[in-house]
């Protein structure tokens, strides 16, 4: 088997030490395998290119090192090849990496490599943008877009200057008006979110965020319950503490694609982290067994997709 590895140098658990000394171990777990491996370190910008450079190689599989927002960016170029991404899971949480099974030990998650047990998993897609986990409008963007602004001005680390950010969007409580449109029809909704999950999301009090699944064929939108500023405070401070429930807090429901009208022209959308803005409508489907994926096999990793 021969590798083309891209990781992501700004990606946490790569930035915290350094990138040559990461590219080394790497290297030497790839060494251990019998993998071939080309790696190549580079910056978050580099990343699209640098995923279709590995795409368009003589390599079998290409890997991706980082975050969710890393796999979701180099992602998009292996749409449409055969070749299978392996994953190496650098980020801070890895959500997608957990939810397909993959093991977050470097030399453990190289064996799933190596083993090459390829399993096709869904994606979402928004106005041409694929994500692997989950996008939403309204408050969590804005949110990412003042902590971007806090952290340029003052400087500091990424998780207080989130927490200082949620609580400035929640004192402004910015509402959407918005038109959810699928094929049974529309409702006309106030809410201060819409969030969009690839499949669906369990949130119960010891399984926050996690999916069972990724080939559900299936797009999960969720609403907040209680659209007022006190009920908005209560979930935010349930989610601190881990104790949201799904059919306390949101209403929930599960389809194949849906599109989101707002008065506004344009809209500030999450993509697994990354805040991108996209002209109005926005429109969301699911992309069944589009990506696959190096992950375990199924009898040897409880939880997989």
């Amino acid at each position: 088997m021969k590798a083309a590895v891209v990781l992501n140098a700004s990606a946490a658990a790569i930035a915290a030490s350094e990138a040559s000394a990461t590219v080394s171990r790497v290297r030497e777990a790839f060494r251990l395998t019998g993998v071939e491996a080309e790696i190549l370190a580079i910056g978050h910008e580099s990343l699209p290119a640098a995923a279709q450079r590995a795409v368009a190689s003589d390599a079998d599989v290409v890997v991706l090192g980082g975050g969710d927002g890393t796999l979701g960016t180099g992602a998009a170029a292996l749409l449409g090849s055969h070749k299978p991404l392996g994953i190496l899971p650098f980020g801070s949480l890895n959500h997608f990496a957990k939810d397909v099974g993959i093991p977050l030990d470097l030399d453990q998650a190289v064996g799933t490599i190596e083993r090459g047990y390829v399993t096709e998993v869904d994606i979402g897609e928004v106005n041409g943008h694929i994500f692997l986990n989950n996008s939403s409008i309204g408050l969590y963007p804005s949110a990412v877009a003042h902590r971007e602004e806090l952290r340029h001005r003052h400087g500091g680390g990424k998780w207080p200057a989130m927490f200082t950010a949620c609580v400035d969007v929640i004192r402004r409580f910015p509402l959407l008006d918005v038109i959810l449109r699928a094929d049974d029809g529309a409702v006309a909704l106030t809410v201060p979110f819409v969030f969009v999950g690839n499949n669906r999301y369990e949130m119960s009090l010891f399984s926050l965020g996690r999916r069972t699944s990724l080939q559900g064929g299936e797009l999960s939108i969720y609403l907040t319950q209680d659209a007022g500023r006190m009920g908005l405070v209560r979930l935010f401070f349930r989610a601190l503490v881990g104790r949201l429930e799904q059919d306390r807090d949101f209403h929930s429901f599960a389809l194949p694609e849906v599109e989101i009208r707002t008065r506004r022209r344009s809209l500030r959308v999450s993509l697994d982290g990354e805040v991108v803005p996209m002209a109005s409508p926005i429109r969301y489907i699911i992309r069944p067994r589009a990506l696959r994926v190096l992950a375990p096999r199924p009898d040897s990793a409880p939880g997989g997709p």
